[in-house]
């Protein structure tokens, strides 16, 4: 261990790093989000003036790290800036339209653009724009939601059957896609501006907690099901394409092996397996809870079960 960052008092909920800038966001429970930078051999905190009532939940980055949104459970999000007069870090909430505990976030391309999700059980956009920071070419270009992006405004919602457990834009930020507890995958089709056509792709197993896109046309999604399960469009038709960890004597159609030692924990009210194996035949043994790129070559997985997995990209390939 080279570096413990301690200044949270409560759980961790988030972290995100900024590899331009090299410098560490995280929230916490504790209602608190910190900015680390790296300087002289350790990493110094920065405190947040998030001003929440109640805990933070995730965090993220925009993609020109001057900026970062903070979710939390008080039904808003904050988005914060740095304020170079105090040489502190601010914040802006937004309220409107939310209801509900934010689960997850995601910054479109143009650095605008937030998409939000939660237990509300709906997809929701909202405009990220802070005066003096952005600017309107960065609307210009684009997107398909208007022109006129005053700071907080709601732009767009989308219901769904359970939680948005997840919510990320594609790379060009063209789609935007939320995996539900209802094991439903969602991608929005917004390239023009006001034409949306949303896609639905129910998934037979478990629940989704996170979702990678690779490319426009790939997306992987991780959760209760313990495997990366590939999904991949045709045309404008998206659709379940294969579990990405298969070993020899898995079943097929990927899963089984997971459900069956949930159903016998759940129907026979033990931790013993009796009818099934005792390891699961996959290389994550719980709940996988995070996918992340590492590079042009290899991306990422956490789970509960405390591994670290890493995938060549030629996984999600055909």
């Amino acid at each position: 261990m080279e570096h413990t960052l301690t200044e949270h008092d409560s759980v961790v909920t988030g972290i995100d790093w900024g590899k331009t800038t090299n410098r560490i966001l995280s929230c916490s429970h504790d209602r608190n989000a910190y900015v680390w930078s790296f300087e002289g051999g350790k990493w110094k905190p920065m405190l947040v003036l998030l001003r929440l009532d109640k805990g933070a939940t995730c965090c993220a980055w925009s993609p020109k790290e001057d900026k970062f949104a903070v979710g939390s459970a008080a039904a808003a999000f904050a988005v914060c800036y740095f304020d170079p007069e105090n040489k502190w870090w601010v914040s802006k909430h937004v309220k409107n339209d939310i209801s509900s505990t934010v689960v997850a976030l995601d910054w479109h391309p143009n650095n605008v653009l937030i998409a939000v999700g939660g237990t509300q059980c709906q997809a929701l956009v909202f405009s990220g724009f802070i005066r003096g920071i952005d600017n309107r070419q960065d609307v210009a270009e684009g997107t398909a939601f208007g022109d006129k992006l005053p700071f907080g405004k709601f732009l767009a919602g989308f219901n769904t059957g359970g939680w948005v457990q997840a919510i990320k834009w594609s790379p060009n930020g063209n789609q935007l896609a939320w995996a539900c507890q209802d094991s439903t995958l969602h991608i929005l089709e917004c390239s023009r501006p006001g034409d949306h056509f949303e896609t639905s792709v129910p998934y037979n197993f478990l629940p989704f907690r996170d979702i990678q896109w690779f490319g426009e046309d790939r997306l992987v999604c991780v959760g209760h099901d313990n495997n990366p399960t590939l999904f991949q469009a045709s045309g404008s038709q998206w659709a379940f394409s294969r579990q990405l960890d298969q070993k020899e004597g898995a079943a097929a159609a990927g899963g089984f092996n997971a459900r069956n030692v949930w159903k016998d924990r759940t129907d026979k009210g033990t931790t013993e397996q009796t009818s099934t194996e005792t390891s699961l035949n996959t290389k994550h043994q719980n709940c996988v809870v995070q996918i992340r790129p590492i590079n042009a070559t290899m991306f990422s997985t956490i789970g509960l079960d405390g591994n670290l997995g890493v995938w060549p990209h030629a996984a999600v390939k055909l």
